[in-house]
């Protein structure tokens, strides 16, 4: 079969590439109740992209079971545009209906916009270029990036920053504006991706974009020009209610481990890229150098805590405390620092493993102070050169089980088995 290849240049990934006659873009419009704006709104879009597109499009309107006759213009539109297509939904939901139209649409790229067209329409072609080139794996129109010129009221301007830093304070998102009405995907991801959203209303644009992001996928921002409808219909009070339990949930989930992260890595191809040298142990000598700069941060922290105890405890409760705080987080920095781990993922595995070489670096030290205390009535300074020479011992001991153990690079075949 021929197909309609995009863009030639080599960017290390793809192009988007469409069968002969297929629609290269499909441009979903979620609606509910929307009867008064549907119409102009499609007969705006469907101008732009005959004027300003250079390959075939779609738009489809996904009709979130509207009680108004939303669904009798959509459908007369459709018969008045070939490149026009309706959606019907029993249910609401604007993630469900992205969902439902993506899942089976046959364009290698996706995109939506709201009816209201708030979004300036001079963006849509710097939206949806990098992911027809393979160089993005999605888009985002943003109303918060330095460049976007936006009207709207103080209301909503304190709202969405809100709500943007909570999503920086609780996930670590990286991207500036997660709900704005302006997006695309490239078809293989969202493919991809959608399988593992389960929201289907206003906080689906949130968890696409923080999956695509922990799955180290590149995403696209497009500041963009943007005017706020008065007469929207979105209750700000019950999507603020809904975004949040949406965090909460995703927060869990990220911290259980319930969302497959490497596996969606290896599937798309975003896992971290290892740099193989013929004759050179992998990484062996950078690994050693960061695991001893954690270990001398840990030690000095390690031996000030000890210090502070050792003056209202005995000196076996004191290495007790001292040693376990130090221990976790020495096995946090060595997770994300030494064995180049991100994300939460296995996480607290890692860390029982992790206190399981505490236990072994406790017996050492501990036993190191029983007989030093069997053999003679210690100071302070006798005692601290013991635990030195122990911790010596036992960082040797932490390496080895680190690195042959706890964050072991297990092969692609062993994880599925």
């Amino acid at each position: 079969m021929t197909a309609a290849i995009l863009s030639g240049a080599e960017t290390g990934r793809r192009p988007a590439i469409a069968p002969t006659g297929s629609p290269v873009l499909d441009v979903v419009i979620p609606v509910y109740n929307e009867e008064t704006d549907l119409e102009p709104c499609i007969r705006r879009l469907h101008a732009h992209l005959v004027e300003q597109f250079p390959y075939p499009f779609r738009i489809t309107v996904a009709d979130n079971a509207s009680t108004d006759g939303t669904l009798c213009v959509a459908e007369r539109l459709s018969r008045e545009f070939d490149d026009v297509e309706v959606h019907h939904l029993d249910e609401k939901g604007r993630g469900r209906a992205l969902r439902a139209v993506w899942s089976t649409s046959d364009a290698p790229v996706l995109a939506y916009m709201d009816v209201d067209l708030s979004t300036d329409l001079a963006a849509l072609g710097p939206l949806v270029a990098p992911l027809l080139s393979g160089h993005s794996d999605l888009a985002i129109g943003s109303r918060l990036a330095r460049g976007a010129r936006v009207v709207r009221g103080p209301k909503r301007e304190f709202i969405s920053r809100c709500y943007n830093l909570i999503l920086r304070g609780t996930l670590a998102a990286r991207f500036t504006d997660a709900q704005c009405g302006f997006k695309a995907i490239r078809a293989d991801v969202a493919e991809r991706l959608l399988p593992h959203i389960h929201d289907t209303g206003w906080f689906f644009d949130t968890e696409l974009l923080v999956l695509a992001q922990k799955a180290g996928l590149r995403i696209h921002e497009v500041p963009v020009d943007w005017i706020d409808d008065p007469d929207s219909s979105v209750n700000l009070v019950a999507t603020a209610t809904a975004d949040l339990r949406g965090i909460a949930r995703l927060t869990k989930a990220t911290l259980t481990g319930r969302i497959p992260i490497s596996g969606l890595r290896e599937q798309l191809g975003r896992a971290p890229i290892q740099v193989q040298a013929p004759g050179v142990a992998p990484s062996l000598v950078r690994q050693l150098v960061r695991f001893a700069a954690v270990g001398v941060a840990s030690t000095i922290a390690y031996l000030v805590l000890f210090l502070l105890l050792r003056t209202f405890t005995g000196a076996q409760v004191a290495n007790l405390v001292a040693l376990l705080v130090t221990a976790i987080g020495n096995t946090a920095l060595n997770r994300r620092l030494t064995f180049g781990i991100r994300g939460r993922e296995g996480a607290g595995l890692h860390q029982f493993q992790g206190l399981i070489v505490f236990g072994l670096g406790l017996a050492l030290t501990s036993g190191a102070l029983a007989l030093l205390h069997t053999m003679t009535a210690p100071g302070l300074p006798l005692e601290i050169t013991a635990l030195v020479l122990a911790n010596l011992a036992a960082t040797v001991l932490r390496f080895l089980l680190l690195r042959g153990w706890v964050f072991r690079r297990r092969p692609a075949t062993e994880m599925e088995s």
